[in-house]
């Protein structure tokens, strides 16, 4: 009898036992880094605990998602979700992992509108003027993108669909690559992430024709929105958010939730994240879960209608 009292009570030691004990993997795929540096930062100083950032780029993410998909679901291996694994998942449903049933949401961290940008040679000031002049002339406008099957080309095939406009996609290696064609006039248009256009707008080396988030940049506030420019179905975004493995107990990831917006409420957190483009969010478990489920239906459409394939 004792020996089971003595059992119960380190059990409940256990149990009791503040949360985090040992350092924090967060884990990240081929998307940018500021982000989950910073939060990670300050969720380090915040619990005296290191939360260390590990970027697994390889496959597409698909090594970075399958990690935490099968990591112990205790709160010690997160994932910096995007829009990037659901593409992923829908231009490969073999995948050994499916991000909805063994990743599950905490909070979303923030969105970074992807902004349409061309190079002053273009003659177009806006959305309209681009449509027209790529129905004149069906074929001859490219468009880069950071790769195939990557939401730059997914948001500007959404465009595509909704202008009924035929522009030839030209894929790059990253957003950097694509960026310096354009440029240099290689290439004519993108839908760039907010971080890689922003400085070349502010510049005026890249012309801003619209973002596509509902509401203004405040990166670029004189920029109009997709539905300003008269294409109201255009509603797509990227988005940065912490995961976990699905089956991590609620009362912990109700924590991880909270302790993670009071880190995106801080001024200084807020200051450095608008300076790079991203826009703050704030979401419950429950939002999140819908933000994100919105938008895998999303990117299975848009993948299906333009028949993208991985070579």
């Amino acid at each position: 009898m004792l020996a089971a009292l003595a059992c119960m009570a380190s059990m409940g030691l256990a149990v009791a036992q503040p949360y985090p004990m040992k350092p924090i993997r967060f884990v990240l795929g081929p998307a940018p880094d500021l982000l989950p540096r910073l939060v990670s930062q300050k969720l380090s100083e915040h619990w005296g605990q290191q939360v260390i950032v590990d970027q697994r780029p390889g496959a597409g993410g698909a090594i970075a998602a399958e990690l935490v998909a099968r990591a112990s679901p205790d709160g010690y291996t997160w994932l910096m979700s995007t829009g990037s694994f659901y593409v992923l998942e829908a231009l490969n449903p073999k995948l050994p992992y499916r991000m909805l049933r063994d990743i599950g949401q905490v909070t979303l961290m923030a969105t970074l509108p992807f902004i349409a940008v061309v190079h002053p040679s273009v003659p177009a000031k806006n959305l309209n003027d681009l449509a027209r002049l790529a129905k004149a002339s069906p074929g001859k406008l490219n468009f880069a993108s950071a790769g195939v099957g990557t939401t730059t080309q997914l948001a500007a095939e959404l465009f595509k669909q909704s202008a009924q406009i035929d522009i030839v996609h030209v894929p790059y290696k990253s957003v950097a690559a694509a960026i310096g064609d354009l440029l240099s006039g290689q290439a004519q248009l993108m839908f760039s992430i907010a971080q890689g256009a922003v400085p070349h707008v502010q510049s005026g080396k890249l012309r801003a024709l619209a973002v596509t988030s509902p509401r203004r940049s405040p990166a670029v506030p004189e920029v109009p929105t997709m539905v300003e420019a008269g294409f109201a179905d255009i509603d797509i975004v990227g988005w940065n958010g912490l995961s976990v493995p699905i089956n991590t107990p609620r009362e912990l990831v109700a924590k991880l939730n909270r302790d993670v917006r009071l880190i995106l409420a801080r001024k200084d957190v807020q200051e450095r994240m608008i300076a790079a483009g991203f826009d703050l969010a704030d979401t419950t478990i429950e939002q999140f879960d819908a933000f994100v489920r919105k938008d895998a239906r999303l990117y299975e459409r848009i993948v299906k209608a333009s028949a993208i394939r991985l070579d």
